[in-house]
């Protein structure tokens, strides 16, 4: 029971992980490409 009980555990913290590093790149691929409008811009 206690090795399911990890397992699950274990997955719900790479799924939150993986959430999490995806927001961030999502972030900074926005604010990338703001800062390239910039650029461009001027």
């Amino acid at each position: 029971m206690d090795d399911g009980v990890q397992k699950s555990c274990w997955g719900i913290t790479a799924k939150a992980v993986a959430g999490f590093a995806f927001i961030i790149l999502l972030a900074w691929l926005i604010g990338g490409a703001e800062t390239t409008a910039v650029v461009a811009a001027s």
